[in-house]
C-alpha cells in the first residue's frame, strides 16, 4: 500500500543571491553619512528635525535681513547667518560630492547640486543656495519617515526573533539561548512566551498567535503531535515541545535572513534609473556650461551674469532626486506591503517580474490542497459493518508510519492495545498483512488482493483506496483523500480575472484524483503521476511555449517541488509548513500557505510597478518643462528648487501609497 501511492513531500536546495555593489550610485550619501539609520532600520524623528530648527532659526532670519538690504551690498551680517545655514543643512551633500569626486564617481546629484548652490553663492544668491540644501534636507527627512513606515511591517519580524528557550535537564527548567539548543532536546513554553524552536507537542494543548509568521491574526489550536514554529506566540496552555531544528535551520531563522536580503536584487526600473543617471548627469553639467559660456559669446547684449545664474538654475532643475529617491522607495514599499500581508518577496527584481505572470503552475499536495489524508468513504462488504471495517482497518495499521495509516486511526479516534496486533508484516509494494484478534487481516492495494488470489468485483476506484480482507475473505474499502484548502477555488478565480493565461497542475498523485481537483477549482490542464524530474521537464515545456515578453510562475511547498521553484521564472513556495529547500530555493514565500495570496502578490507588484512609472513620468515631464523655462530666463532659483525638491517630495508621497 505505501510504496503504491505517490505522495509529495518535503525538501529542496540552495539559492544564491547576487549583491549589486553599485546599487546606490546616484544616491550615495543616503547609505553613508547622515542615513546611517536606515542602515539598521532605526529612526528618531526628533534627531533629526532638531538640526531642521536650527537652520531654520538661521535662515529666516538671513532672508529678512536680505529683504531689508534689497538692491545693497551683501554685508558681514548675511554671511554670518546664510553660510552655517549651508553648511549646516548641506554638509552631507558636500561631504558625499568631495569624496565621489576622490573616487573617481564625479557626475552624480551631490555635484549637481554642490555646483549650482557654490554658484549660487558666487553670485550673491545666499538665500537660493541655502534654500536648495534644506529643502533637500526637508524631502530626505521626509523620505526617511516613509522609508521607516514600509519598514516597520518588516522590523516587526525582527522583534519576533525569541530571546531564550526554557530547555528541561533532569526535571529542572533552564534559561538558554535558542542558538545552545540541540535537536532532541525538550522545551517548555508557558503562555505569553514566543515558541523559540521549531518542534513537536509531546505534552499539552493551547492556543498559538502565528501572525508574525503568516500575517493571520486567528490563533490556531495546537495540541500533541502536532508541528508549532520558533516565533509563533503560545497564547494559553503550557506545551512541553521535543525540539526538531537547530535555531539556524528554524522557520524564523530562515525569514530573518530572508528580510534582511529581501532588497539584495534590483529591479529592471531600478537597473534603468542607475544606468539612467550615469548618463544624464555628465550632460546637464556640459549643457549647464553651455548655457553659461555661449550665449554672452553670441548674442548682443546678453551679460555674463545673467546666462551664468541660468545655468545655475538648468543645474538645480536637473537633479535626479525624486527619481532616484522615490524609484528604491517605491519597491522598498512594495515588498513592506507584501511583507505586511504574509508574503516575502526576496527582491525588488522579482516583484517587477510578477507584472509579466501570464501563467500560473502549481503543485497539488500541500499547495492547492491541505496535505492532509482524511477518510472520506467507508464501503463494507460481505456482512461486515462500517465501524467493524474501520476498526480493524486502524488496528492492521497500527505499527504504520505513512500519512494514509494515520488518517485511518485518526478517523477511529480510540486507544489500539498493542497486544491485540501479532505478526505485523509489510508486503512491499503490496500492503500489511497482520494478526488481529487471531484472525488474518490484509490491508493494501487492489493488487495485493489478486497476488493472494482474493476473489472480489470491485476494482477501479477513483481516489486513494484501502482494500480489507478478512481470513481470506474480502471485507471491503476505505477511500482516503486529501481536502482542498478552502481558497483553492478562489484562487484560480482571482488570476483568471486579473489575466492570467494559463493555469496548470503538477501532481505526483494519479490520473482520477488530479482529474477531479482540476475541475473541481476550475484549473486549465494539468498533468499527473509525476516524479519529480518529470515535473521538471513539464516546466521547461511550459516555459518554451510561454511568449518571449510574458513569465512562469511555479507554487510549490515540497523537496520534490524544489528543482522546480529553481527553473521557473518566478519559484513561489508554501513557508508556513512547506520545506526548507522549497522555501530556500523560491524567489517568493507565502507565509500563509493560502494560495489565494498568488493574486495578492501579483497585484501589489501591478500597483507597485504603476506607481514607480508613475513617479518617472511625472519626474521628467516636470523637470522638462522647468529646463526650458529656466534656460529662457522665467524661472527663478526658487522655482527651481520647487522642481528638484517639490517633484521629489511627490514622488515619495506618492511611493507610500504602495503599503495601503
Amino acid at each position: 500500500m505505501k510504496q503504491k501511492i505517490h505522495s509529495e513531500s518535503s525538501g529542496g536546495c540552495g539559492c544564491e543571491h547576487d549583491h549589486d555593489e553599485n546599487r546606490n550610485h546616484a544616491h550615495n550619501h543616503n547609505h553613508d553619512d547622515s542615513h546611517n539609520h536606515n542602515h539598521s532600520g532605526e529612526f528618531n524623528f526628533k534627531s533629526e528635525v532638531f538640526p531642521l530648527v536650527i537652520i531654520l532659526s538661521l535662515y529666516i532670519p538671513g532672508v529678512i535681513f536680505e529683504a531689508q538690504l534689497h538692491n545693497t551690498l551683501y554685508s558681514l551680517g548675511e554671511y554670518l547667518l546664510f553660510i552655517p545655514a549651508y553648511l549646516l543643512s548641506g554638509w552631507s551633500v558636500l561631504k558625499t560630492a568631495g569624496r565621489n569626486i576622490l573616487r573617481g564617481r564625479v557626475f552624480d546629484e551631490t555635484f549637481l547640486m554642490t555646483v549650482a548652490t557654490l554658484g549660487a553663492i558666487a553670485i550673491h544668491k545666499l538665500p537660493e543656495a541655502v534654500g536648495v540644501m534644506l529643502f533637500y534636507k526637508i524631502g530626505e527627512l521626509f523620505q526617511d519617515i516613509a522609508v521607516n513606515r514600509s519598514r516597520n511591517s518588516i522590523k516587526a519580524l525582527l522583534e519576533i526573533r525569541p530571546d531564550y528557550a526554557n530547555i528541561q535537564i533532569e526535571g529542572e527548567l533552564k534559561k538558554v539561548s535558542p542558538e545552545t539548543v540541540n535537536i532532541g532536546d525538550i522545551i517548555i513554553v508557558k503562555p505569553g512566551e514566543k515558541i523559540p524552536l521549531d518542534g513537536e507537542i509531546i505534552e499539552g494543548k493551547s492556543q498559538v498567535d502565528t501572525s508574525a509568521l503568516t500575517g493571520e491574526s486567528v490563533p490556531r489550536t495546537v495540541k500533541l503531535g502536532e508541528t508549532v514554529l520558533a516565533g509563533m506566540l503560545n497564547k494559553m496552555g503550557v506545551l512541553t515541545i521535543k525540539v526538531t531544528k537547530l535555531f539556524d535551520e528554524s522557520s524564523i531563522a530562515k525569514i530573518l535572513d530572508l528580510v534582511q536580503n529581501a532588497r539584495s536584487k534590483k529591479a529592471e526600473t531600478e537597473k534603468f534609473i542607475t544606468k539612467f543617471a550615469r548618463y544624464y548627469t555628465p550632460i546637464v553639467v556640459f549643457a549647464s556650461l553651455a548655457v553659461a559660456i555661449l550665449p554672452p559669446l553670441f548674442i548682443p547684449g546678453a551679460t555674463s551674469s545673467e546666462w551664468v545664474y541660468r545655468a545655475l538654475i538648468l543645474l538645480v532643475i536637473s537633479c535626479p532626486c525624486g527619481l532616484v529617491i522615490s524609484i528604491p522607495l517605491g519597491y522598498f514599499g512594495g515588498i513592506g506591503g507584501a511583507a505586511k500581508r504574509g508574503i516575502f518577496v526576496k527582491g525588488s527584481t522579482f516583484l517587477d517580474a510578477l507584472n509579466t505572470v501570464k501563467t500560473v503552475v502549481f503543485d497539488k499536495t500541500g499547495t492547492l490542497t491541505k496535505g492532509v489524508f482524511k477518510v472520506v468513504q467507508i464501503v463494507p462488504i460481505n456482512g461486515f459493518s462500517k465501524s467493524g471495517l474501520l476498526q480493524l482497518a486502524a488496528k492492521v495499521e497500527l505499527h504504520s508510519n505513512h500519512p494514509i495509516a494515520q488518517s485511518i486511526r485518526d478517523a477511529y479516534g480510540e486507544n489500539i492495545e498493542v497486544s491485540q496486533v501479532r505478526d505485523y508484516e509489510e508486503i512491499a509494494g503490496y500492503g500489511i498483512r497482520a494478526k488481529v484478534e487471531n484472525r488474518i487481516v490484509l490491508a493494501g492495494s487492489d493488487r495485493l488482493l489478486h497476488k493472494e488470489k482474493i476473489a472480489h468485483d470491485i476494482c477501479q476506484i477513483e481516489g486513494t483506496v484501502v482494500h480489507l480482507a478478512v481470513d481470506h475473505i474480502y471485507a471491503g474499502y476505505i477511500v482516503i483523500a486529501d481536502e482542498l484548502k478552502e481558497d483553492a477555488k478562489q484562487a484560480i478565480q482571482a488570476l483568471k480575472q486579473m489575466g492570467v493565461e494559463k493555469t496548470v497542475m503538477l501532481t505526483g498523485d494519479n490520473q482520477a484524483i488530479a482529474s477531479r481537483i482540476a475541475q473541481q477549482i476550475g484549473i486549465d490542464s494539468y498533468q499527473a503521476e509525476l516524479l519529480p524530474e518529470e515535473k521538471v521537464s513539464a516546466i521547461e515545456k511550459i516555459l518554451s511555449t510561454a511568449s518571449k515578453h510574458s513569465k512562469v510562475a511555479f507554487i510549490g511547498d515540497g523537496i520534490n517541488d524544489a528543482p522546480v521553484i529553481a527553473r521557473a521564472d518566478i519559484g513561489m513556495a508554501m513557508g508556513g509548513l512547506g520545506s526548507d529547500a522549497a522555501i530556500e530555493t523560491a524567489d517568493i514565500v507565502i507565509m500563509t500557505d493560502a494560495p489565494s495570496k498568488v493574486a495578492e502578490a501579483i497585484q501589489i507588484a501591478r500597483k507597485t510597478h504603476k506607481i514607480v512609472w508613475q513617479n518617472i513620468g511625472f519626474a521628467l515631464a516636470i523637470k522638462g518643462v522647468f529646463i526650458g523655462l529656466g534656460i529662457l530666463g522665467v524661472a527663478t532659483m526658487w522655482e527651481a528648487v520647487f522642481a528638484d525638491v517639490g517633484v521629489a517630495l511627490l514622488a515619495i508621497f506618492n511611493a507610500t501609497r504602495v503599503m495601503k
